[in-house]
């Protein structure tokens, strides 16, 4: 975490020229984006393993049908038609588990207590939205930051939810049978998830604002990220989706978690 924390304290004296008393916030802003771009290889591979799965759907269906009676065939017939199409079980969700020690030790670090003594503007970046609140209110010269935040977060959570709505529909119903045992704690997932948009709004709130910071970039990059990876992702009944509204693969850029 050192070394994170180095990295930012250099890009933050770099970038003091233009961004003044601000320049922490502003290193924090784009050293986020800097590992997120890092990293966006393993989110293209999560892509095209989360749209495997939904091209794959309607096969694992069928065969679930043909061989419910027999688990074992179906284990074998699933391990097969995998193999024939040269793809992973996990491999929408291996890239993505990778990703996590990045964003922890990030999300660690600005919340630490490193970024005190610098502020954004009249916000300490040590400080808490109940801080901005005792010094001044929601309206305040510290409140109207984390106003703006809440705006950001809240367009981004909208945008998420729509999205996940649809993502979250294609992956679980699309992937289990209506007829099998589970399709309705499927279906119970796909319209629960998308509500984790909003619960960043929670997170920025309680959260360091060096911390909500970092929170506000992670999520608004996962935004556009997944809207451009998944934009031609095929719906469960094979037909491909187009925009925003045609993506899929998940709900992590409106989840309370850094990444």
């Amino acid at each position: 975490m050192s070394v994170f924390a180095s990295l930012v304290e250099h890009l933050a004296d770099l970038l003091q020229p233009l961004f003044a008393t601000a320049s922490t916030a502003a290193a924090i802003v784009l050293f986020t984006m800097a590992v997120r771009l890092a990293v966006h290889p393993l989110s293209r591979a999560a892509a095209r393993g989360q749209k495997a799965r939904v091209r794959l759907a309607p096969q694992l269906a069928e065969l679930r049908r043909k061989h419910a009676k027999n688990p074992e065939r179906l284990q074998k017939a699933v391990m097969e038609l995998h193999a024939a199409e040269k793809v992973s079980p996990f491999a929408g969700c291996l890239p993505s588990l990778l990703q996590a020690p990045a964003f922890f030790l990030m999300f660690h670090l600005f919340s630490s207590g490193r970024m005190a003594g610098h502020s954004l503007l009249a916000a300490p970046l040590d400080d808490h939205y109940a801080d901005a609140l005792a010094h001044g209110g929601p309206f305040g010269p510290a409140g109207l930051v984390y106003l703006v935040l809440f705006v950001i977060v809240a367009a981004v959570a909208t945008f998420n939810y729509r999205t996940a709505k649809r993502q979250n529909a294609t992956l679980a119903l699309g992937a289990v049978d209506p007829g099998q045992p589970g399709a309705g704690m499927a279906e119970g997932l796909a319209r629960f998830m998308p509500l984790l948009s909003f619960a960043t709004l929670i997170s920025v709130a309680v959260v360091p604002l060096a911390a909500a910071l970092y929170i506000v970039t992670s999520t608004t990059w996962t935004a556009v990220e997944r809207a451009f990876l998944y934009r031609d992702m095929p719906t469960a009944g094979g037909t491909t989706g187009s925009g925003a509204d045609g993506a899929a693969g998940g709900t992590q850029g409106g989840a309370v978690t850094p990444a």
